[in-house]
């Protein structure tokens, strides 16, 4: 399920006027939800990371428990993937094309390719990033990239050698966005508290209000991020007890 934007809202609302620090409202909610969550998918690509490195140290948690294993997890929410063709006028792959204008990280790249017999002739394109590294593959007589061996450098767009591929797939994770109430409609919209019309006060109307696309169990994450982007300082006591309820709650539903 996704964090709901009526749970997070009315979470740091409450939080907020307990600890007697200021008056959160809908305008400022919304001006940073969106914000907040991609800087806490940002910081999941490092605690992914960190991850690797204990599981290659044998330092890693039981499968089950595994912190590398739940970030890889949640991070396939947003894993998709969009056939580009190269732009004629550019003679490169736009990363800004319609097709991953929501580009947000690059997973692989294959050439489009085609299904034969059942089997996919897609290829495999190496990934560089270093501009004097391609120049040195492009000026081999024994390394230079061809059809069976394409090579992409990735700066602000997607150059992809040899310049006879024509069409590529593109592997990636999205920017998140927002889910709609209904929790299956992915929308483009930033996550929003919506008001019921008329309302004179913050009463939340599902219509017109759009989840966030991080999983549930980053409520708590988002309320603390939002309450210090609006310039709030939660006193970890509270949060820590509310995240224990809420879990403990989680729980007895499950059960």
């Amino acid at each position: 399920m996704p964090a709901s934007v009526n749970v997070v809202y009315k979470t740091l609302k409450d939080l907020v006027n307990k600890d007697q620090q200021g008056f959160v409202n809908v305008d400022e909610f919304n001006k940073f939800a969106q914000v907040a969550q991609l800087r806490i998918f940002n910081r999941l690509f490092d605690q992914l990371k960190d991850g690797s490195k204990l599981e290659r140290a044998g330092f890693g948690q039981g499968r089950d428990k595994s912190k590398y294993k739940q970030i890889q997890e949640d991070l396939a929410i947003f894993a998709t993937s969009s056939d580009v063709t190269r732009d004629s006028s550019e003679n490169v792959f736009l990363r800004n094309s319609s097709a991953i204008d929501d580009l947000a990280r690059i997973i692989s790249i294959s050439t489009a390719g085609s299904l034969l017999l059942g089997q996919t002739t897609r290829t495999p394109v190496e990934i560089c990033y270093d501009e004097e590294k391609i120049e040195r593959i492009l000026s081999s007589t024994l390394n230079a990239p061809t059809e069976s061996f394409p090579v992409a450098l990735i700066t602000g767009d997607i150059e992809v050698f040899p310049e006879s591929i024509k069409k590529i797939k593109i592997r990636y994770y999205k920017i998140p966005q927002s889910v709609e109430t209904d929790g299956i409609t992915r929308s483009s919209q930033p996550p929003t508290f919506g008001l019921a019309s008329g309302a004179t006060n913050d009463e939340y109307n599902s219509t017109n209000s759009y989840d966030f696309e991080l999983p549930e169990h980053y409520t708590m994450d988002l309320v603390v991020e939002i309450a210090s982007l609006i310039g709030v300082n939660l006193r970890d006591q509270q949060v820590t007890a509310y995240a224990a309820t809420e879990q403990v709650k989680r729980t007895n539903e499950q059960n």
